[in-house]
Parts: C-alpha cells; structure tokens; sequence
C-alpha cells in the first residue's frame, strides 16, 4: 500500500501469501494498483497475484490502473489475463474510467487491446460522454478534470 518495494520483495521471497485480504476483500496487489505503486504491483504480479480479484463492490484492478494513468500497470494487467471489458458497480468500463481522468495514452492502449468504444455504464454514459463532461481536451494527460 504504501509502496516500499525493497520491503514487499523481502516478504515474498519470505513467503508472504500474496493473495491475503483485508476487511472489505483487498488484497495487497489491489493496494498497490489503488495507492499508484507500480514497483510493489509489478513484484506482486510476478509472483502471481490475481488480477481479477477486486474488493466487495468495488472496482476491478484495471479499471483503477486505468483511473490512475498508468499505463505500465494497465499493461501488465492485460497480459495477465485482466478483462478489457470487465465492469464496475455502476457498469463502467476501464476505457470510461481513463476516457473520464485524461489518460489519452491508457485510453489508445485498451482500445488497441479491443476496448467497446461504445460501451455504455449505467447511466448511459459511454467513454466520449466521460471524456466531453470531464473536460479533457487535447492534452490528454495534462487535462484537468472540472464538474464531476
């Protein structure tokens, strides 16, 4: 969670259960892609963390690498096995979230991955209406996100 990578790569070569929970249903691969660790999430997936874990009612782990930006996390999830189109509680997708932040360059990437262009949550939001009422222009990852 807090990103101490000399610290999570002790512990695993300990033995440390990767896929031990938390209250709620967090796993330590799940706090490290939440709390923008990519050092402890790469570690975490190379020991074999699963990436379609996710907490009770919560987002999957690719649609929060995708909220956040990054894309070397998005990437490791996807060739992981990490659904494209895996869905929130309110049925958005992981190209909404990134269409909604900005994140033009994790937004390319699920779409060149096969992301629904059109998928719709539920509210019939699809990643353009994200993007138009977020905000974002241009500049992709340096756009600010106004309204909410």
């Amino acid at each position: 969670m807090n990103g101490h990578r000399a610290v999570v790569e002790l512990l695993l070569e300990k033995g440390a259960d990767v896929e031990c929970r938390f209250n709620g249903g967090w796993t330590p691969l799940w706090w490290a892609v939440k709390k923008r660790q990519e050092a402890a999430a790469k570690l975490l997936l190379k020991k074999g963390a699963n990436v379609v874990c996710n907490s009770r009612n919560d987002w999957t782990l690719l649609s929060w690498a995708a909220e956040n930006g990054h894309e070397a996390v998005v990437k490791l999830l996807l060739e992981k096995g990490a659904d494209v189109e895996s869905r929130s509680p309110i049925d958005q997708t992981p190209l909404s979230r990134a269409a909604e932040f900005g994140h033009e360059t994790v937004v390319k990437l699920l779409l060149e991955k096969g992301a629904d262009v059109e998928s719709e949550d539920c509210y019939y939001r699809t990643p353009l209406l994200w993007a138009a009422e977020s905000g974002h222009e241009g500049g992709g990852e340096a756009a600010t996100r106004e309204g909410g």
